[in-house]
């Protein structure tokens, strides 16, 4: 039994050695994503001119208006000092009835005093220029940048696939990691007085055990982030009934074939508003977003510029149909069936942002390790690889006779 789990353990750590190790050292990255981004890009985070603050909806209907073309579909409803206006644009479906025009940019940079566009880019496009690093990077993350094929998303079914394998090799892993209960301390300890190849051991297998939970955590909220909608939320609401999602049901338009709201932003915040001061919630509308794949809007609520929230399961939403503004359903943190709070927990628990800086300091640690299992996992198979065949080889030499 053991020898044939050894086998299946070393079989998928070297066929997704070098998708855990990019995305485990991404991942360290990323979760400082906003904070290396502003660093490296200042012009498209701070802002060009000091004065009063405009209004974003007036700044969201100026752009559109010089870009009719375009229409933003991501607007924050506050800044902070000195911060610019960031913003996310797609096209417009075409008047002629033919496919959007890629407009070569989806994330623009607006003056939040004067509503000038200060800079843009394509987020997400393969480049290691200083101003698409890290949204190369953040997509590399998820989706190693393969290619759609038919409207599939090949790299992120792909490493939604291997994190599944991924999670059930955690358990492997560790029965594993146990070859003798009378010497389970082993299976804990550092030889690091000895280095070389047993300390490489060591780090690889005790490694594994002490971060054991947090990994097959990462591993699993992988799995959530990658397949939720076609894995995830089916199998979860077999075992707890899941609240209506407002992407439910839905069949999504191609990105070059968008939808265009027949309802206003500014009508769907006013709804939005008036139903979270029905619900008796205190932070302000902080965000909202449109969606031409689905057809649906999404309000957020929170303080400016905490978008990803800073703790505990996140932020509460609202959704509206852009075809006519009725309700569409409500994400509320911590409310919910059982299988709600699952879901909600999901990028919290993968980002770290559940547990504040301290968490996401601590997943940016996990990412390096989890690189590091990769790159000893290797090293361990090599070095017994090397020993198999040196002692096949010694097996067939020829014995020499003794002289007469």
């Amino acid at each position: 039994m053991r020898a044939a789990l050894v086998v299946m353990h070393r079989w998928f750590g070297l066929a997704a050695a070098a998708f855990l190790f990019v995305s485990g050292a991404t991942g360290a990255l990323i979760s400082w994503d906003h904070e290396l981004d502003e660093w490296l890009n200042p012009r498209l985070f701070k802002a060009d001119s000091a004065g009063p603050v405009r209004d974003s909806l007036s700044l969201a209907r100026q752009f559109e208006a010089s870009h009719p073309d375009l229409q933003v579909t991501w607007l924050p409803l506050g800044v902070a000092p000195g911060e610019a206006l960031n913003i996310r644009v797609e096209p417009r479906p075409d008047k002629a009835g033919g496919k959007a025009r890629n407009p070569g940019f989806n994330q623009v940079a607006l003056d939040p005093v004067t509503g000038a566009v200060q800079a843009r880019r394509e987020w997400g496009v393969v480049s290691l220029s200083r101003e698409n690093l890290l949204p190369f990077l953040y997509k590399l993350h998820y989706s190693m940048h393969l290619p759609d094929v038919d409207g599939i998303e090949t790299g992120v079914w792909l490493m939604g696939i291997i994190a599944m394998v991924w999670s059930l090799d955690c358990f492997v892993a560790l029965w594993i990691s146990f070859p003798k209960l009378a010497s389970w301390r082993k299976s804990f300890a550092f030889r690091w007085r000895q280095g070389g190849y047993k300390l490489n051991f060591d780090l690889h297998r005790s490694g594994g055990v002490w971060l054991w939970l947090l990994v097959l955590i990462i591993a699993v909220t992988s799995v959530s982030m990658n397949l939720q909608l076609q894995f995830v939320r089916p199998l979860v609401n077999r075992i707890s009934p899941l609240s209506p999602s407002p992407w439910d049901g839905r069949s999504f338009r191609a990105h070059d074939d968008p939808a265009a709201p027949l309802v206003t932003r500014e009508a769907v915040l006013a709804s939005a508003r008036e139903e979270a001061a029905r619900r008796g919630w205190t932070l302000p509308a902080g965000g909202i977003f449109y969606s031409p794949e689905a057809d649906v809007y999404g309000v957020g609520f929170y303080q400016p510029g905490h978008d990803h929230g800073d703790g505990g399961l996140g932020n509460a939403w609202l959704h509206y149909e852009g075809s006519d503004g009725r309700f569409a359903g409500a994400s509320v943190p911590g409310e919910g069936s059982a299988g709600d709070i699952f879901m909600q927990a999901q990028f919290p628990l993968h980002s770290g942002r559940i547990a504040g800086l301290p968490g996401r300091i601590l997943v940016s640690l996990l990412g390096l390790a989890i690189a590091s299992f990769s790159v000893t996992g290797v090293v361990i198979w090599a070095r017994k690889r090397k020993a198999r065949v040196m002692a096949k080889e010694n097996r067939r030499e020829p014995v020499a006779l003794p002289q007469a």
